[in-house]
């Protein structure tokens, strides 16, 4: 997968653009990123907020070794597939917006 495509498919799942990155936000408080993708020149950076205010890589790998899940369409390589919290975020992201847009 290209940054691009991570790009599109994090927007599509319910992420949203914080400070330049895809980032999941706490149902609670939807300004604040607690999950992010941080997308550099060559690799694809998976982090979370630790309650210090620290963030703190979850997992790192370069695009080329990044590809989508031909099920479900999850980047496999980046982690997701091993923390199941994260797909109950991404539901409760996309939900908020969806649910924001009927106003």
């Amino acid at each position: 997968m290209t940054k691009d495509e991570l790009t599109a498919w994090a927007l599509a799942s319910g992420w949203q653009m914080i400070a330049g990155c895809p980032s999941l936000t706490k149902p609670s408080s939807p300004k604040e990123a607690i999950v992010r993708l941080a997308l550099k020149a060559t690799v694809a950076t998976l982090e979370v907020k630790l309650p210090a205010g620290r963030w703190d890589k979850v997992a790192s790998e370069p695009y080329a070794k990044i590809s989508a899940d031909p099920e479900s369409g999850l980047p496999l390589g980046l982690g997701f597939e091993k923390i199941p919290s994260f797909s109950m975020l991404m539901q409760d992201n996309r939900d908020r917006q969806v649910f924001s847009r009927m106003k």
